[in-house]
């Protein structure tokens, strides 16, 4: 196991129907002016947004909305954002919806605070922001686990490339399970192989061998397959909702990753992607994800084998064997679940547009085995 320091800032406030008691106890705490973000209707259309207003009112906040962040949360979106926090003289942002929402608002915390661009301070200076308007968050759509770290993941339509930028930590995270039935079901389904790709990210990740963060990496990854079962069978499961909340958040607030270096590497790819085609990050995942273990089968044969043993319960006569064997579970779950295992079910067809991610992909050094740019394009070839 290599060598860490972990320090963990956020507040956790988890159980069903935990928001109202979060969010009366945490926003007393901070100055008079909120502002309130989130994605698309359909907020307001299940009433989670009135009833957020009314807890607002009731502390006397003054509240600004920040409204329609959309899927793949564009640059342009987080300047928007962070006028706004200007204009209104923003004491704090509440964050409500999915990674996206979370994503944007960790980089207007940011933005707002400074007098440069942000994407340019990061990719030209490497500098790193020191102030932020403080945040909290309320997930309804977990799987991203994004409330959990100050990482984001911004689409800059300009320059064609969707990449990681750092922001602010939340104060505290609302994950209450009940409030994961106000987005469809299918969002639930691919966020939830949205944190099981985080899983297997840094489960694949350097050093090989296998030390306690992957040991409980392996309880994490059964939990959500067994518990995604178990919600597809019965969506009003709210036990297998909230072990599936929580497993996100043991994706991403740090613990599966001490003493790793974790590879990613199927995350950068999907995103160069979905730079190209807005398309939905889980579903983009499920796509890549088996084509990039074949190409990694040499290389990560062991870590693959184990796997297929520990998580998926198969085991063939050697270990390149268990490892297929394991990739192929892994293939089948993605159909049993309903995600798509080819682009064209997802209507994307255009070569070019594979080409053009290839070619702008982040390449991460944790990978076992790092793939050239022709490589990258060969298996997004392989998922036509």
């Amino acid at each position: 196991m290599n060598g860490f320091i972990y320090q963990y800032p956020v507040k956790q406030y988890f159980g069903n129907g935990c928001a109202e008691e979060a969010i009366k106890t945490e926003l007393k705490k901070v100055g008079n002016n909120v502002l309130l973000a989130y994605g698309g209707g359909s907020l307001k259309r299940t009433g989670l947004y009135d009833k957020l207003r009314t807890w607002l009112e009731e502390l006397d906040k003054n509240v600004t909305d920040f409204g329609g962040i959309m899927p793949n949360p564009t640059y342009a979106k987080v300047q928007e954002g962070a006028k706004l926090v200007r204009e209104n003289n923003i004491d704090f942002i509440l964050a409500v919806g999915g990674g996206s929402v979370i994503d944007c608002c960790k980089i207007v915390s940011a933005q707002a605070m400074l007098d440069k661009d942000i994407w340019d301070m990061w990719y030209d200076e490497h500098r790193l922001p020191t102030k932020f308007i403080p945040m909290g968050a309320v997930v309804t759509a977990s799987g991203t686990g994004a409330e959990q770290n100050n990482g984001a993941v911004i689409t800059h339509e300009e320059k064609k490339l969707k990449q990681p930028l750092f922001g602010a930590f939340h104060s505290f995270a609302v994950l209450d399970s009940d409030l994961t039935k106000t987005v469809p079901m299918k969002q639930v389904i691919s966020g939830a192989f949205d944190t099981l790709s985080h899983c297997m990210e840094t489960y694949m990740g350097k050093p090989q061998a296998t030390n306690l963060s992957d040991e409980i990496n392996e309880a994490v990854m059964r939990n959500v397959i067994s518990n995604l079962r178990c919600l597809i069978q019965n969506p009003d499961d709210d036990f297998a909702r909230g072990e599936l909340m929580w497993a996100s958040a043991m994706a991403e607030n740090g613990m599966l990753k001490l003493g790793k270096q974790t590879d990613f590497q199927c995350h950068m790819i999907e995103h160069a992607v979905g730079a190209y085609t807005d398309c939905n990050h889980g579903q983009g995942l499920a796509v890549i994800h088996p084509a990039l273990y074949r190409r990694l089968l040499d290389a990560g044969t062991e870590k693959l084998a184990r796997m297929a043993e520990t998580v998926w319960g198969v085991k063939g006569a050697t270990s390149k064997k268990t490892a297929m064997q394991g990739i192929e579970a892994l293939e089948a779950f993605i159909r049993e679940i309903g995600l798509p295992t080819r682009w064209c079910e997802m209507g994307i067809t255009d070569e070019r547009l594979l080409r053009a991610a290839a070619d702008t992909c982040f390449i991460t050094p944790g990978c076992c085995r790092q793939l050239t740019r022709d490589e990258i394009f060969e298996l997004l070839l392989e998922c036509m």
